[in-house]
């Protein structure tokens, strides 16, 4: 099954896509986990990447769907996969239907302060990528990360400035995917101010 996870940032769509990913044996492709692996690497789209990715602008569209072309061709995306954070434009989606079909998108709503609220307690790690929060997913040691003992800081795209950029950017050019689907019969609304195990449940009926 071939599933879009919609919705702002720091709605929680990879969360729940890891809970989705475990019942169902099926990749969680996360633009934002591919284009921070191409930063680390340093590579030319990782460069290009980067200046979008910290004043909080989506990167170009030619960026991410050549990213995503290659990634979807890969073995184990061929049962399904859940693309989390993709598309994020028109464009984006009229590329994305000349190469696979989808069979179902959801969209995970939350209020603004919600979202502000989740993204700005966020924490990184530097070496292994663990995502922590400080009041919902606190580390053992402050500042450091429970798995690997990184450094953990806070993103600069997870600064309230940037937040309120991003979310700014997402409802001009990311909402009106949510029309656009569900004239085509396959949107789901999704409430993510429930508790996860709710939330979790909402998600596996619909799909």
């Amino acid at each position: 099954m071939n599933l879009i996870f919609l919705g702002p940032p720091g709605v929680g769509k990879g969360t729940i896509a890891k809970e989705v990913v475990k019942q169902k044996n099926i990749p969680q492709i996360s633009t934002g986990d591919l284009l921070r692996a191409a930063v680390k690497e340093g590579s030319e789209l990782g460069i290009k990447a980067k200046e979008y990715m910290d004043s909080g602008k989506l990167v170009p569209d030619d960026l991410i769907i050549n990213l995503m072309k290659e990634k979807i061709k890969e073995d184990d995306c061929q049962n399904g996969f859940i693309l989390d954070g993709f598309p994020r434009t028109i464009p984006q989606a009229e590329a994305l239907e000349g190469e696979i079909k989808i069979d179902k998108v959801l969209n995970f709503k939350a209020l603004d302060k919600t979202i502000i609220q989740r993204l700005s307690g966020r924490r990184t790690c530097k070496q292994c990528g663990a995502i922590f929060h400080l009041t919902n997913i606190p580390p053992k040691v402050e500042g450091v990360c429970d798995k690997c003992q990184g450094e953990l800081f806070q993103r600069d795209d997870d600064k309230p400035e940037a937040i309120k950029k991003r979310l700014e950017v997402y409802q001009q050019q990311t909402a009106p995917l949510i029309d656009c689907y569900n004239e085509k019969g396959i949107l789901a609304d999704i409430d993510t101010e429930q508790p996860i195990p709710k939330i979790i449940s909402d998600v596996m009926k619909e799909i």
